[in-house]
């Protein structure tokens, strides 16, 4: 395919410039749900003239609908962005970019999304659409599935919808770890329930902080039920996590200010399981909390990363360079600063 595009692009270019920009059009309104002429306009940095014949045209061809709140994509135009996407990632490089970063840590699957989610939520909505459609790639019935928390993963749980197949009767979400304590829609608890409830799968939840004091580890350790659980979570197929920036994250666990004087000291650059890791993907810090040990995390069948924004570049990878990931859900922001990484190496 890669061959016959730079064909084409060489014999036939107005034709691929034409191409990519409706192919943007229709990708936009379909980020955005509904939109009107002049938001879209303004968001494609395109004049109201040229959008107008443009969007005539998708009306023409039955790929989007215009209504007096707006347009939005049709059926057929969610179906043949679909059957486009493959051969838009490779004009626009993201194929290549993919598996350069495949390459580069030994993944078995990158996939890379147009844009920073860090200044758009439709591209990060778009994430968590691309992020649930991954997960749900490799669910079996019967499979037990471990979230994390956090707003990424709180968007995938939005974006999950039921299979074709019927729902995944006898499959399992349950949450990584405990709360951070923070806003309950971020919370893997909440997370894990969602994402069962729109597939029709069962959950289980951990009724516990995330961080926690000796005494209360030692107590809350030896509790049967918590123990249960506890059990059921470390035998998960699959785990889907995010990944943050570890100071930020430090923050938001409110750790003291010696603890964060020592993740610096230490070089901590990301945080994910409650572990914090360095530029060389070297543990330098985990949390006391019940849930996934990192001896579970190396074990099970299939990890999933997904994170995306310019800032979380180095955060990726260094929870790459650990080496126990097996696929990558991330944005184009997030893939160029990898990207910048890997050169350095």
């Amino acid at each position: 395919m890669r061959d016959l595009l730079e064909i084409q692009e060489q014999l036939l270019p107005d034709l691929m410039d034409t191409l990519k920009r409706r192919y943007t059009i229709l990708h936009q309104i379909r980020l955005s749900g509904v939109v009107g002429r002049r938001t879209l306009a303004g968001s494609l940095e395109m004049t109201e003239r040229v959008l107008r014949a443009e969007t005539d045209l998708l009306k023409a061809q039955g790929l989007i609908e215009i209504e007096t709140v707006g347009m939005r994509i049709s059926d057929a135009g969610i179906c043949l962005l679909e059957q486009l996407e493959p051969m838009m990632k490779e004009l626009f490089g993201l194929a290549r970019l993919e598996e350069k970063i495949r390459k580069a840590y030994g993944l078995r699957k990158v996939v890379v999304i147009p844009g920073d989610s860090e200044s758009s939520p439709d591209v990060k909505r778009e994430l968590g659409r691309v992020g649930a459609r991954t997960l749900l790639s490799y669910v079996h019935s019967g499979d037990t599935i471990a979230v994390t928390g956090g707003s990424t993963l709180a968007e995938v749980a939005e974006q999950m919808t039921a299979l074709a197949g019927g729902p995944l009767k006898g499959s399992w979400f349950v949450p990584a770890r405990g709360g951070l304590g923070e806003s309950v829609e971020i919370q893997a608890n909440t997370i894990a329930s969602k994402m069962a409830k729109r597939v029709g799968a069962e959950y289980r939840l951990l009724h516990v902080p995330d961080l926690l004091g000796e005494d209360a580890y030692q107590s809350l350790v030896h509790d049967q039920h918590i123990q249960e659980i506890v059990h059921v979570i470390r035998q998960s197929r699959i785990i889907i996590h995010g990944i943050g920036d570890a100071m930020e994250m430090a923050r938001r666990r409110k750790l003291d200010d010696g603890s964060i004087d020592s993740l610096q000291k230490d070089g901590a650059i990301a945080e994910s399981f409650g572990y914090y890791f360095s530029e060389s993907g070297e543990v330098v810090h985990k949390m006391l909390t019940l849930g996934l040990r990192l001896e579970d995390i190396m074990r099970t069948e299939i990890v999933i990363g997904i994170a995306g924004g310019r800032s979380k570049g180095k955060a990726i990878h260094a929870v790459l360079k650990f080496g126990h990931e097996d696929i990558l859900v991330t944005d184009e922001a997030a893939a160029l600063e990898v990207m910048k990484e890997i050169e350095t190496l």
